[in-house]
């Protein structure tokens, strides 16, 4: 799967599994932190994200450190998935 379809995938289940029902994958830019200031998610959300990346991708995050490298914006996170999936 190439990165650009990569990134309309998990945009589209970020929303899906977080229950953003009031966005479009339009409305998450590739850039946008996750967090804070960005797209305002919570750590409640960011154990879902962990969750999305165990189901969808295989790719298992045990380490807390590691995930807040990893879940800082769509772009690192396709990163990751693509550098990480199936290992």
């Amino acid at each position: 799967m190439d990165k650009a379809t990569l990134k309309e995938q998990l945009k589209s289940q970020i929303i899906q599994f977080l229950n953003l029902t009031d966005l479009t994958t339009v409305d998450i830019k590739d850039d946008e932190p996750l967090f804070g200031d960005g797209l305002g998610l919570d750590s409640i959300d960011s154990l879902e994200l962990i969750v999305l990346l165990k189901k969808e991708y295989g790719i298992s995050i045990k380490d807390p450190r590691e995930g807040r490298k990893i879940l800082v914006d769509v772009n690192t996170m396709v990163d990751y998935i693509r550098e990480h999936q199936g290992k």
